[in-house]
């Protein structure tokens, strides 16, 4: 579903798109038994563990972001050079904590978008802040068929991936949080699920390159699984 919802919370309002079925307006409770929660298990990223998720970025600026040729059918190739034209599209990726609410805005596509929430969905308010740093609420996750993607955090601010390889038949445990202390970035490989940056911190700015196309494929976890994923924040483990 690619919506735009109109979010009012506590005054405060914004156009948000909504590649999922819950109502982000009145999101499934918690606490009432409404949703379950699937915890995805904390991982500090290293070249090994990345393997088929994605590859360290040591250079924002020169790293290329990989495009997929477009699919053919039949017996014959694609000509040489063609169905890669796109090309790539680069801009900031913000991600701002307001009250318990995780906004992030694409500038680089022109999309934003409500990412998790630091409490109860249900409950959670744009103008009230819980003080929780330690974990965040979920509801989906996407992949782009047409190239990968590359997350930079400017000020070398740590950050989470939440990452599950490519699959069409995904299920909820094959997520996982993966930490970066800031220092490197990441390239997801095209098809690997994912949702934006999760910062560590309340506001945190990424360079965001990815393939011009930008062709998304969702699930939605509450309409597949029943719940949220908690992911872990930034731990020291």
């Amino acid at each position: 579903m690619d919506d735009q919802t109109k979010i009012k919370n506590d005054f405060v309002k914004k156009v948000i798109d909504n590649f999922c079925g819950i109502d982000l307006n009145n999101p499934p409770s918690i606490i009432k038994g409404e949703a379950k929660v699937f915890t995805a298990e904390f991982i500090i990223a290293n070249k090994d563990n990345l393997n088929g998720y994605g590859t360290i970025v040591y250079n924002f600026k020169d790293e290329v972001c990989t495009i997929v040729p477009w699919p053919v059918f039949g017996k014959r190739k694609l000509v040489p050079g063609t169905g890669i034209e796109g090309g790539t599209v680069e801009d900031v990726f913000t991600m701002k904590r307001e009250g318990d609410i995780q906004f992030a805005t694409n500038n680089a596509v022109k999309r934003s978008y409500i990412t998790g929430w630091y409490s109860d969905p249900a409950t959670a308010s744009s103008s009230k802040n819980t003080n929780n740093n330690d974990f965040i609420y979920t509801h989906e996750a996407n992949y782009h068929p047409d190239g990968g993607q590359i997350f930079f955090s400017r000020n070398n601010e740590p950050f989470v991936m939440l990452l599950a390889k490519a699959t069409d038949d995904v299920k909820i445990e094959d997520f996982k949080a993966f930490y970066f202390s800031g220092e490197v970035g990441l390239q997801i490989l095209p098809s690997v699920w994912h949702q934006p940056a999760f910062s560590c911190k309340d506001n945190v700015v990424f360079d965001n390159r990815q393939g011009k196309v930008h062709a998304c494929v969702g699930v939605d976890f509450f309409e597949e699984f029943g719940g949220y994923i908690k992911v872990p924040l930034c731990q020291s483990k």
